[in-house]
């Protein structure tokens, strides 16, 4: 039995320039942090020759192309596995909610297989599969953030060039700042659930389209991101707030499904109670919000519980997807 534990992520920046309507024309960066939130993925062969496979389902099948899950049968099938494995997975926060699970459980699930299969691969190797099985085989309407975020872990920064290559790097923090950072953030749950994939297919077509809004907002949350990254290494990490409040504003361009009415209200709620910014987490739409809080935590807590939004407490994750378990 293999036993894969593969992290969440927190974006901090950029997010959105990593899809290939955006960077194959104006390159993409990146700055986002894993977190303490995981997918677990166990891998254990099977005593017959049959495929099963438990997450939300059962599914239980002759032929590895009778599995429904498309992450299953296009991972197993990247790896040259057709027969007698079991897959079971669970994860510390719910699918849809923005915390990147679908690519984190595609590069755990990934990683347990090498591990099966008795080879030692690097985060580059697990990134770029995952990213092959989920854009280019499954036609994904994503970026590339979530698989390398997955793989490497850590507060790490992605440069993407036009040609799709992905720059890995680690931004210089002090301790005190990188404490300061992960204490005065906090995560709340929105209630609502979404596909990332519905909110980024119409900001893709509209990039592929060069709408002038959306573009633009792009460039300026690659600008924004990179602000971020030279304020956090220069330990100037009350810059956060404001600078994720823009991040939020330029957002709302991307989509109408970014927001609605429920979550402005929320983040409205948020800056009267102690946030100096905050931001949806991922493509929008719903999922989690967090705000940058230095001094009213628990203020700000108390008046999110008032509004049903359950905080989402969390540390930082240095590690990166890690098989925690071979038997």
């Amino acid at each position: 039995m293999i036993v894969s534990r593969t992290p969440l992520r927190l974006p901090l920046g950029g997010g959105g320039t990593d899809l290939p309507s955006y960077y194959g024309k104006h390159s993409g960066s990146l700055f986002s942090v894993a977190i303490n939130k995981y997918v677990h993925v166990i891998v254990n062969r099977n005593f017959d020759r049959r495929i099963k496979a438990s997450y939300s389902k059962i599914e239980v099948v002759d032929r590895l192309e009778e599995i429904k899950h498309p992450l299953v049968r296009e991972g197993l099938r990247h790896m040259g596995i057709t027969e007698g494995v079991e897959i079971f997975s669970m994860a510390d926060a719910p699918a849809n909610t923005g915390l990147g699970s679908s690519s984190a459980y595609c590069v755990g699930l990934l990683n347990a297989l090498y591990t099966y299969k008795r080879k030692a691969v690097s985060p580059q190797t697990l990134a770029e599969d995952a990213c092959k099985i989920e854009i280019e085989i499954l036609g994904e309407p994503i970026g590339k953030q979530d698989q390398y975020m997955a793989a490497f872990g850590g507060l790490t920064k992605l440069d993407i060039d036009k040609s799709g290559r992905v720059a890995v790097t680690s931004p210089s923090l002090s301790r005190e700042t990188l404490e300061a950072l992960e204490g005065n953030l906090l995560m709340f749950y929105t209630g609502f659930q979404r596909s990332a994939s519905d909110v980024l297919k119409e900001q893709n077509e509209s990039t592929k389209r060069d709408e002038s809004e959306v573009v633009e907002s792009l460039h300026r949350i690659k600008d924004i991101g990179a602000r971020l990254c030279k304020a956090l290494e220069s330990g100037e990490v009350g810059k956060t707030g404001p600078l994720f409040h823009e991040h939020w504003l330029a957002k709302r361009g991307l989509s109408h499904k970014v927001t609605n009415p429920a979550i402005d209200e929320l983040y409205e709620i948020g800056l009267k109670n102690g946030s100096s910014g905050g931001k949806l987490i991922g493509a929008g739409g719903g999922g989690f919000i967090v705000f940058y809080c230095e001094a009213e935590k628990a203020r700000l807590r108390k008046a999110m519980a008032a509004k049903n939004a359950p905080e989402f407490s969390f540390k930082f994750d240095f590690e990166g997807s890690k098989i925690m378990f071979n038997s």
